[in-house]
């Protein structure tokens, strides 16, 4: 992974077989971001994406594998417990142009990943809603 920042955004690439999440929680630590937003494409070989069961709470996940080109993703970073939380989605287009997507639980680059970050003045904490079943921001 490299980076470059331009005022409060980060340009990112993340190389083969590099973890997207974990590149980017890397760069939030990194350059102590604890608010903002990324957007991102590029291509992966394999993935795990979720659904969340509203009715269990529970995700639901799939591995995809085989080459798919990233054709969006995004996301944002707050924190939980003092530590960086990143929450993103993504879809990916298969070999059939056939498009896939989810909560993105690892995505892992095949030729590259393009990603820009926008760091947000301040910090947000999550705190988990037993309701919803879900790590909700805390205003």
């Amino acid at each position: 992974m490299e980076y470059k920042k331009f005022g409060n955004h980060y340009v990112m690439r993340v190389d083969p077989g590099e973890e997207i999440l974990e590149k980017i929680g890397e760069l939030c630590r990194k350059e102590e971001i604890r608010l903002g937003s990324a957007v991102g494409l590029g291509a992966c070989d394999r993935a795990v994406v979720g659904l969340f069961d509203t009715g269990n709470k529970v995700y639901k996940k799939k591995e995809l594998t085989g080459p798919m080109e990233i054709t969006s993703m995004v996301g944002n970073i707050s924190a939980k417990d003092g530590e960086t939380y990143l929450h993103f989605h993504v879809n990916l287009c298969d070999e059939e142009m056939r498009v896939s997507g989810g909560h993105m639980n690892a995505c892992y680059v095949s030729a590259t990943a393009e990603i820009t970050v926008t760091k947000l003045e301040g910090a947000l904490e999550r705190k988990m809603d037993e309701e919803i079943g879900l790590n909700l921001y805390q205003f």
